[in-house]
């Protein structure tokens, strides 16, 4: 008995230790909802196994740079373009039935138009708070595409498009491509003069095109223009078919983001074989989903203060008037522009057909340009023939060829984007039509070249700069005088971090042709070393270590030890 009574002794110590806490501390037991969060996180982990995942992407080392934000407003915009969507399909009626408009905007009372423009009036003025979801889906739309441009530029500059991250660069673009089609059917679905006239211009520039075109627009609109199916299609498109690519693209891009690293921005301690940052967990995810209520509160003000797409002021749409001094959408104006700037006479006759070279001349402008940006990696790896991976981003300014190229295609892509408003700016500015169209004009074929030449020589003197500061430091303005008489200038010592920066770069040559089994060279190999040797013309070495020694020695021998305490 006294054994029995021991034993329930210490069983009794036992739950009490287990209520109360090993030292006899007061109950530990977890409060309700983080047993819940424990049960939950068992019951998903014993029949999926997600734990050894979430650990493994918990741990995955991201870098930092404000730079690197410009990718996630794009994202965080497509989210808020989400939920602001989806609040609209609930009440737009993508109908083109005749009504007539009995809500609450007065001017509009009695007007005939399609139930898509009554839908999106009742929107902005019977239903509570739909202006405002309107106004906000407007301009994520407009941030999402300007998130893609803004990252876009960030990689292609800083050459982060290179090896591994070639096909990441590729989705990226086609992300692009269908952030356009996105903003371009939900611009055009109210059905009001302002999109049908920019549908107008999509049907005779398909129109123009030989042998499909006729057939291509009616099966489009559903006849002949306007036809009364393309706001159902376009809204189809709208809100099923792209958003759904949309969304499967952003998946691989992240997917591939986290296999192949993000690269990171040149500093001490930064490699190729290396990742220098901060864990996903928990400090990136609490400051993207902080950055997600910053991008959607921004986006919030924006809409709350500043009017959009005011579609009651354009009426209905109506195929007989032309509003004059409209716009497009920023970003599909590149196109708009394109049309705008080819000259007249460019008909012919030939095999039964009509041939508007003045449609046909654009729209192989405009395939040739999207394309070139989207192979661009492809194109630069085999001019360069660089087959190594790459993850440190590099300075625009140690890739002359490249910064310039891209300059190039800005200046190129700004100019068919201004001629969209060329008559906007002939009437602002007092000028000719006439007059803007053909400055216009000479700007695309010249303002290129212009900017090709100008940019790769701004990097090239950037780079001899660098180089000057890496060898003798900053100019202070403090003169002193040498035992023999010799006036010279006291330079303030580089840091060594910032040293690192301005001399550590890679430096490339031009491809050397060798000879096939056969002995001979091909035309192929010709025509790549040729290219080759222009991409790396004018080339500027890096600094070597025996000249940084010379140039220390050389300034210590001058100045004497006075310019060593020197601090930055």
């Amino acid at each position: 008995m006294a054994q029995e009574d021991q034993a329930l002794a210490l069983a009794s110590s036992a739950d009490d230790q287990a209520r109360h806490g090993a030292a006899g501390e007061p109950d530990a037991t977890p409060p309700l909802g983080g047993r819940f969060v424990g049960w939950a996180a068992n019951y998903l982990d014993e029949r999926t196994s997600i734990s050894g995942l979430v650990k493994e992407l918990g741990r995955k080392i991201f870098p930092d740079h404000w730079s690197f934000m410009l990718g996630e407003i794009a994202l965080w915009a497509f989210v808020v373009v989400l939920l602001s969507g989806t609040f609209l399909t609930f009440f737009f009626q993508a109908s083109m039935t005749p009504t007539h408009y009995a809500g609450a905007y007065a001017p509009m009372r009695g007007v005939e138009m399609s139930a898509a423009f009554e839908s999106t009036l009742q929107l902005s003025f019977d239903i509570r708070g739909g202006l405002l979801v309107r106004q906000i889906h407007h301009w994520a739309a407009l941030v999402f595409v300007a998130g893609n441009v803004v990252h876009l530029l960030r990689v292609f500059f800083s050459g982060s498009f290179r090896k591994p991250r070639d096909l990441n660069w590729v989705i990226g673009f086609i992300l692009f491509i269908l952030a356009l089609a996105e903003g371009f059917t939900g611009y055009s679905l109210p059905d009001d003069l302002l999109s049908g006239n920019g549908l107008r211009i999509v049907d005779g520039l398909v129109k123009g095109l030989p042998l499909i075109g006729t057939w291509t627009s009616f099966m489009l609109f559903g006849g002949e223009f306007p036809g009364d199916q393309i706001v159902g299609r376009l809204y189809t498109l709208h809100i099923l078919l792209l958003p759904l690519i949309v969304i499967a693209l952003v998946v691989i891009h992240l997917l591939l983001l986290v296999i192949s690293k993000h690269s990171q921005v040149m500093a001490p301690g930064r490699t190729d074989t290396n990742v220098v940052g901060y864990p996903l967990l928990p400090l990136y995810t609490a400051k993207m989903g902080g950055y997600l209520f910053i991008v959607f509160g921004v986006i919030v003000l924006i809409a709350a203060l500043f009017q959009i797409n005011p579609i009651w002021l354009y009426g209905p749409y109506d195929p007989s008037p032309v509003s004059a001094g409209t716009q497009p959408d920023w970003y599909i104006g590149f196109a708009d522009g394109m049309l705008r700037l080819m000259p007249p006479g460019l008909e012919f006759v030939w095999l039964d057909h009509t041939w508007s070279l003045n449609m046909i001349i654009p729209v192989v402008i405009l395939v040739v340009f999207l394309a070139l940006v989207l192979f661009y990696p492809f194109i630069e790896a085999w001019i360069t023939g660089d087959k190594r991976e790459h993850h440190i981003a590099e300075r625009p300014r140690n890739n002359p060829t490249r910064t310039a190229i891209g300059a190039a295609g800005a200046v190129f892509y700004a100019v068919m984007w201004a001629a969209a408003s060329s008559d906007l700016i002939a009437t602002h500015f007092a000028v000719s039509m006439e007059g803007v169209i053909h400055t216009l004009q000479a700007l695309l074929m010249l303002g290129p070249i212009i900017a090709y030449f100008l940019t790769k020589r701004i990097c090239l003197a950037l780079q001899k700069k660098d180089r000057e500061i890496a060898l003798h430091g900053y100019e202070t303005g403090r003169i002193v005088r040498l035992p023999g008489g010799e006036y010279v200038e006291v330079h303030r010592p580089v840091d060594e971090y910032e040293r690192w920066k301005l001399v550590e770069y890679d430096h490339y040559e031009p491809l050397i042709v060798r000879p096939n089994a056969k002995g001979r060279i091909s035309f192929a190999q010709r025509a790549r070393a040729t290219m080759s040797r222009w991409f790396f013309e004018d080339r500027i070495t890096p600094i070597t270590q025996a000249e940084l020694e010379s140039a220390r020695s050389h300034d210590h021998d001058a100045t004497g030890p006075t310019s060593a305490p020197a601090t930055k």
